[in-house]
Parts: C-alpha cells; sequence; structure tokens
C-alpha cells in the first residue's frame, strides 16, 4: 500500500498505468488458477455389469503407486456377494479385472468399504456378512480379509489373486458388521484399526485392534465397546490415527443429544475414550457415517449426513486446544432436505492446496448424488459444486470417498445407475 504522500505527489504515466493493468491481470489469472476456474471433465471410466466384476459399489476407490484403481463392490460376482475389482490404465484406456469374488461362506460376503494397501503392497479389507456362521447373526458377521497375487512373478492382467481370512467376527463381545470406512494400519506396528456397526457387549459397536502374532496369524483384541449412550453407538466409519497412537471415529447416534459424536480413544491401560463433540441436530449436523481426517496441523475435518444450516449435511473442523480439549467449527452447510440422510457417507479428502473434497449421497441439483469442491483461502471456504448425478449412465447414490492422484485428477463410485443399473467408476480431471 502507498502511503498518502506518495500518492499525492505521484502522476501515473499512460504506459504506468497500462503496466499495473497488466499486472492486475496476471494476479487475477494466476488466483484463477489457483482456484482452478477453469471446467472440470467428469468421464465414467468404468460401468459395472452385474456380472464377473459385480455390482452396487458401496465404497470408493484406492490408488496403487502406478495409478491403478482397487475397489469393492457389495453385490454380484461369480457367486452374487460382491468382489475385488481391479481397474488398470494403459495407453488413455481402463480395464477391468475381477481379482475375487467373495462365496457368502467362510470367505465373508458383501463388502461395504474400500481394500487398502500394506507395507507389503497386498490388499486389506472388511465384509459385513459371511465367516463365522455361528455368531449371532444368521449371515455372519462379517470378516476381515487379505488378497494378494497367486505367484509373485504374476504379472498378467488377468492374475488372480488368494484370499486369507485374518478374522471372522462373532458378534458378542467382539462387534459385527465392520462399517463403511477402510481399514487404517500403524506402520511402526503393524496394528489394524478399524470398528464394527453393532455387537460388542452392548450391541452398539466396538472399535477393535488385530496384532500380528508372526506367519501371516493376526490377533483380535475390542480396544472399546461402545455403550449406546453419551459414548456413543452405531460407529459407521473407520478410524483415524496420531503419531501419540490416538484413535478418532465418529458415532453415528448417541451423545449427549443423541446426535451423533466425534470421539477419541487414548492407550493407557487399554483405551480411554474421550468425546470430544456430541452433535445438537439442527444447525449443528447430525447422524454421522464418514470419519475424521487430519491436516497437516493436526486439525479434524468430517461432515454429517443430515441437518446443518441448509439440511443436507454439516463439513465442520475440529482443532486441538491441548489437554484432550477441541473446539468445534461449521466450515460448510451443504444444501439438501432434511431428514434424508442425503449428505456425505464417505470420509472427505484434502489436497496439497488445503482444499477439501467429497460426495453427497442423494443431495446435489437432481438429488441423486454430488461431488463437491470447498476451496480454503486462508480459512475462508467457498463451494464449488463439481458434478451432480443424473440417475443416468453417469450412476446416481455415490456413498464412497473421493481418491485424489498426483495431478489433482478425482475418482470415485457411484452405487446405481450406469447403462446397467449397478453402479460406475468416474474420474474427473481439470485442464
Amino acid at each position: 500500500m502507498f502511503k498518502r504522500s506518495q500518492l499525492r505527489n505521484s502522476t501515473p504515466s499512460l504506459s504506468g498505468a497500462i503496466g499495473t493493468l497488466a499486472l492486475a491481470i496476471v494476479f487475477v489469472l494466476t488466483v484463477a488458477a489457483g482456484q482452478r476456474v477453469l471446467a472440470q471433465t467428469f468421464r465414467v471410466i468404468h460401468t459395472f455389469t452385474g456380472g464377473q466384476d459385480g455390482g452396487n459399489p458401496y465404497a470408493g476407490v484406492t490408488l496403487d503407486k502406478a495409478g491403478n484403481l482397487y475397489g469393492t463392490t457389495y453385490s454380484y460376482g461369480a457367486h452374487s456377494y460382491g468382489t475385488v475389482y481391479q481397474l488398470k490404465l494403459k495407453n488413455g484406456n481402463w480395464t477391468v479385472n475381477p481379482l475375487y469374488s467373495f462365496s457368502d461362506g467362510t470367505d465373508g460376503a458383501r463388502p461395504r468399504a474400500g481394500v487398502v494397501f500394506s507395507r507389503n503392497g497386498t490388499l486389506y479389507g472388511t465384509t459385513i456378512a459371511g465367516g463365522d456362521l455361528s455368531c449371532n447373526y444368521p449371515y455372519g458377521c462379517g470378516v476381515v480379509f487379505n488378497l494378494r497375487p497367486s505367484a509373485l512373478a504374476c504379472k498378467s492382467a488377468l492374475c488372480a489373486w488368494t484370499e486369507t481370512v485374518l478374522y471372522a467376527f462373532k458378534g458378542s463381545p467382539d462387534g459385527a458388521f465392520p462399517g463403511y470406512g477402510d481399514l487404517i494400519f500403524d506402520d511402526q506396528t503393524g496394528n489394524i484399526y478399524d470398528t464394527t456397526n453393532i455387537g460388542g457387549t452392548d450391541n452398539a459397536g466396538t472399535a477393535y485392534q488385530l496384532t500380528p502374532s508372526g506367519g501371516g496369524d493376526y490377533t483380535e483384541s475390542v480396544i472399546y465397546s461402545f455403550g449406546g449412550g453419551s459414548d456413543g453407538y452405531y460407529p459407521n466409519s473407520g478410524l483415524t490415527l496420531d503419531d501419540a497412537k490416538n484413535l478418532y471415529g465418529t458415532t453415528y447416534q448417541g451423545g449427549l443429544h443423541n446426535e451423533g459424536t466425534v470421539f477419541q480413544l487414548v492407550p493407557s491401560i487399554g483405551y480411554t475414550e474421550n468425546i470430544l463433540y456430541s452433535f445438537l441436530n439442527g444447525n449443528g449436523g447430525s447422524y454421522l457415517i464418514a470419519g475424521v481426517m487430519f491436516d497437516s496441523s493436526g486439525n479434524l475435518y468430517g461432515a454429517t449426513t443430515d441437518t446443518g444450516m441448509a439440511n443436507g449435511g454439516e463439513v465442520f473442523e475440529m482443532t486441538p486446544l491441548g489437554n484432550n480439549n477441541w473446539s468445534y467449527t461449521q466450515v460448510y452447510g451443504l444444501t439438501g432436505s432434511y431428514g434424508g440422510r442425503c449428505g456425505p457417507w464417505g470420509n472427505l479428502v484434502m489436497d496439497k492446496a488445503g482444499n477439501l473434497y467429497g460426495t453427497t449421497y442423494c443431495d446435489g441439483a437432481n438429488k441423486l448424488g454430488s461431488v463437491f469442491e470447498l476451496i480454503n483461502s486462508q480459512g475462508t471456504w467457498t463451494y464449488k459444486d463439481l458434478y451432480d448425478f443424473t440417475g443416468g449412465n453417469d450412476g446416481k447414490n455415490p456413498y464412497g470417498h473421493v481418491a485424489i492422484d498426483g495431478s489433482g485428477n478425482l475418482y470415485g463410485t457411484a452405487s446405481a445407475g450406469g447403462s446397467a443399473g449397478v453402479g460406475v467408476v468416474w474420474e474427473i480431471t481439470f485442464p
């Protein structure tokens, strides 16, 4: 900024004015490029057929280092109980490779969550049915599984993969029906963490740990069993781990107002739960299915499926204040219809610039789901609608999270729609 004396004594020339204007234009274009105001392109890269490739993908996708995509379908496949699939990119075209079809037996059935890679380069995931058929529920309580190529030297696009069940749930006291969230690993110990939606000592869900015990075997332990009251109940998301080994997640209901919680599990002798926030309904949001994720400063971000400032779910931020105290900030109220549970079901993700991305299940212009971006400009958030599903060949009702590749392109799934009516995998690219 000029001082007043400098302004009073200066008479800019025409060339100076043009130069100033040119700099202003460059500045505006630079800012615009930083906010990616140029139009994005939406493309369906795979349409599920309901055959060997499966159908109804509830989970998002996971990228490997080569840019290939991996995911699960809830239905169809060789035995009609869901699949794990790979989409391989070659010369700009995507080819689907069904890696495994669940049989509704001891191997599991009906995966809702996605698959993730561990340090050994193999895939891990969960199902909500199958496994131990003597559990409390007639169709099984679900499993944690590992998938790896049948032969280490296998390089074929159609290479078969072998499944190993790491743990089969029994319902009580260990829990049942792992949620929509992906497994997480502690890279130092090799432990695996997740939640179950129900089961446990009070049938309100659990947080559990799988500890490697040698030879590829794991030991399961319940680290917290939800009581169904002020501590929350029915966790649908997975967990998030910080450097101090604390775990964070959300519950669908429970808390002080019975509208859901954000919780922390602190390791001590066992784990101690701290409720970081109890949702209020109304403008405060309610009913959480998505979990929480950290930014580089240690703040947590998440979203509710319902109510909030515009009835379509509330995107929120939790900031640590010390001594396990956190402050809650409303980031953005998504537009929707009260009571529809139409907001985000999958976790939010953040790009390198600090912008957030997510999907809504049945909000958007056509009430069939949407993909959105929240642009962060020094703590001020601006909403950008990236795509509204129509229910045609583009799909509808995305449950899962968005994945971002190294170029900033977005990938995800829609659980239904497409030419066969059983879902698609989509891509959004930016110029």
